[in-house]
């Protein structure tokens, strides 16, 4: 089993175990982003602002790795024509759970996204990709294909981390590893990951995540940082997520 196959399994049993970021949207907050009134997340707390997304009135736009009804359902009750790829299968049932409840249509697609995608070329106007390429070892592939599938013009919205959270032990009060943290490599790292059940993780520089953007042919427009949401860290006000808003 690789490691991706790990992830996929770990974020499944997760889910059954009630994981905050596989649990569904209401019946109540999709009629209320019907009615114009929405919000929607790329990483742990700060809601991404409206004009990044713009008008979604028949854009195409890919959830990558965006499965669990969350966000998804969101852009569908605003017009959009929706993609998602994710390769859990707890979280691909959600995106179903969602539709069929809520009677839109969407493409749902099970598939591993450090393999290419399979999309045509500039087949999207936006890509939402939300904090997961931590379960990546290789983030720039990504970023190529994200570009690859991406009309020009269009936006990629990426929420990544700041790699700060793999350097601590678990109360967030000790540095304890080495950069790059990378468990396919280090054993030590590994066995941290399993003792706290955290599938396999992996740091990323901000090399990797922002000039990994810029390399592929992005131009960076926006970005903020944000917290953990909870424990030590998010208690003193320590960013440990960044989102961005790039243009191809």
């Amino acid at each position: 089993m690789n490691y991706q196959d790990i992830n996929a399994k770990t974020i499944d049993r997760w889910i059954d175990e009630g994981w905050q970021w596989g649990k569904p949207i209401s019946h109540e907050t999709y009629l209320k982003a019907l009615a114009g009134e929405w919000d929607v997340l790329l990483t742990p707390t700060k809601p991404v602002p409206h004009e990044w997304l713009g008008n979604l009135h028949d854009k195409k736009i890919l959830g990558l790795a965006c499965g669990g009804g969350q966000q998804m359902p969101i852009f569908a009750a605003l017009g959009a024509d929706c993609t998602v790829l994710d390769y859990s299968s707890r979280q691909i049932e959600m995106e179903h759970l969602v539709a069929q409840r809520e009677q839109y249509t969407i493409r749902i697609i099970q598939a591993d996204m450090t393999k290419p995608l399979p999309f045509d070329d500039g087949e999207f106007d936006i890509i939402f990709h939300p904090v997961s390429n931590c379960y990546v070892e290789d983030v720039r592939a990504i970023w190529k294909e994200c570009y690859r599938v991406l009309k020009r013009g269009g936006y990629l919205l990426s929420g990544v981390d700041h790699y700060i959270n793999h350097i601590v032990d678990e109360n967030e009060k000790t540095i304890i590893n080495s950069l790059p943290f990378n468990p396919l490599k280090n054993p030590e790292q590994m066995q941290q990951l399993q003792q706290s059940d955290s599938g396999v993780q992996f740091s990323h520089s901000l090399e990797e995540q922002i000039q990994g953007q810029l390399d592929t042919g992005f131009r960076l427009l926006n970005l903020y940082e944000d917290t953990n949401g909870e424990g030590r860290l998010h208690d003193l006000h320590i960013p440990t997520f960044l989102a961005m808003r790039s243009v191809k």
